[in-house]
C-alpha cells in the first residue's frame, strides 16, 4: 500500500465568507490562515496549495483584547536614514482596517512562494459589501471551541 498524494488537478476549491464583526483578531486570523492553507481538508499536503479562498467582511469591527489597541506597534523601515516608522494598532484600524487582518493572517502563513500564493486568495473588506457574489461564498463554519461557547 503506497502513500496517497493529491494531484494539482484533484484539488477542490471553495469560497468561504467570514464576518469579522465582534470576532477576536487572533482567533479569527488562525481560522482564516488554516482555511487558506487547506488544513481542514483530508487531502492536506504541505508542499501544495490545497486551500480555499476566503472573503472577510466587516474588518473595521474586529475586536482585540487587553491593551493591544495602544501597545501593539506595527513597524517598518524604508531603508533610508531616518526611515523607521511605527504605527499603533488603533491608528491602523481607523486608517486601514483591512490591513490589520491581512498582516495577522500573513504572519501565520509560510514565508515562501507557496505562502504568497495562499495569501493571494485572501480578500478583506472594511464594510459588509464585497464584489465576490459570483463565486457564491458560503459562511465559514465556526470552530469547535467557538460552537461550544456560543
Amino acid at each position: 500500500m503506497g502513500t496517497y498524494t493529491v494531484k494539482e488537478g484533484e484539488i477542490e476549491r471553495r469560497w468561504w465568507l467570514v464576518d469579522a464583526d465582534g470576532a477576536t483578531l487572533g482567533r479569527l486570523s488562525t481560522r482564516i490562515a488554516s482555511a487558506l492553507r487547506g488544513k481542514h481538508k483530508v487531502a492536506f499536503t504541505d508542499h501544495l496549495d490545497v486551500g480555499d479562498a476566503v472573503v472577510v467582511v466587516n474588518a473595521s469591527k474586529v475586536r482585540v483584547t487587553g491593551k493591544k489597541l495602544q501597545q501593539k506597534q506595527y513597524v517598518r523601515h524604508s531603508g533610508y536614514p531616518g526611515g523607521f516608522r511605527t504605527e499603533s494598532l488603533a491608528r491602523l484600524l481607523e486608517r486601514r482596517p483591512e490591513e490589520v487582518i491581512r498582516r495577522a493572517v500573513r504572519g501565520m502563513l509560510p514565508r515562501n512562494r507557496l505562502g504568497e500564493k495562499m495569501f493571494r486568495k485572501l480578500h478583506v473588506y472594511a464594510g459588509p459589501e464585497h464584489p465576490h457574489a459570483a463565486q457564491r461564498p458560503e459562511p465559514m463554519p465556526a470552530s469547535a471551541k467557538e460552537r461550544a461557547t456560543a
